[in-house]
């Protein structure tokens, strides 16, 4: 992957969490603890200071760096959940993969994070953007078709009831609420098929 496409995802990726974070912290005030927006900008602005250092790497190391950044800078239960997919995508993944290598390693990152955070989709978290997702990925699906997957999932979490995490202890009152971490997964996910949309037009 060339350091001009690298670098637009990371600053699409970014981009998407500073539009979004006071949104992302209304979502987690109604169901968690309401540091979700402030943790995601906190992260993905530290990953954006060193976006010239990251994207002159190649792809497994840019994105296992950006792992640990995340994981280091945003602190609460998500900074270990982002970390873990984008270290473990960035293990999975060699300079240059096909897509079957990226369907491959995203399931592998999906399958981390699962196992980081006890849970499995079906439980009102970001699972439940993450799995629609590889899904469609592997189903052969295109960037704009990804991206509505991963935006119509997130969707899908507002009836669902928490069963993981903070929202869990809500019981029935966490139902009617979007998941933030699937709010937040589905902004990043579109913001980077958004790019490799516009790549390959």
């Amino acid at each position: 992957m060339d350091r001009d496409l690298l670098y637009r995802l990371i600053e699409a990726a970014v981009g998407a969490v500073d539009s979004h974070w006071q949104e992302l912290t209304a979502l987690d005030q109604a169901i968690g603890d309401g540091d979700h927006g402030a943790g995601m900008k906190r992260g993905f602005d530290a990953v954006m200071a060193d976006a010239d250092k990251l994207a002159e790497q190649p792809l497994p190391a840019t994105l296992t760096a950006i792992g640990r950044t995340l994981v280091m800078s945003m602190g609460g239960a998500s900074g270990p959940l982002y970390g873990t997919f984008f270290m473990e995508l960035g293990k999975s993944l060699d300079a240059a993969p096909d897509r079957a290598a990226l369907n491959a390693g995203f399931a592998r990152a999906l399958a981390a994070v699962a196992a980081r955070g006890k849970s499995e989709p079906g439980q009102k978290t970001m699972l439940d953007v993450l799995a629609p997702v590889s899904a469609a990925l592997d189903a052969g699906a295109d960037a704009g078709t990804v991206a509505r997957v991963a935006h119509d999932a997130a969707e899908a979490t507002v009836p669902m009831q928490a069963l993981r995490g903070r929202a869990a202890f809500l019981g029935e009152r966490s139902v009617g609420h979007m998941d933030p971490g699937a709010r937040s997964s589905s902004l990043i996910i579109g913001a980077v098929c958004a790019v490799l949309e516009e790549q390959s037009a």
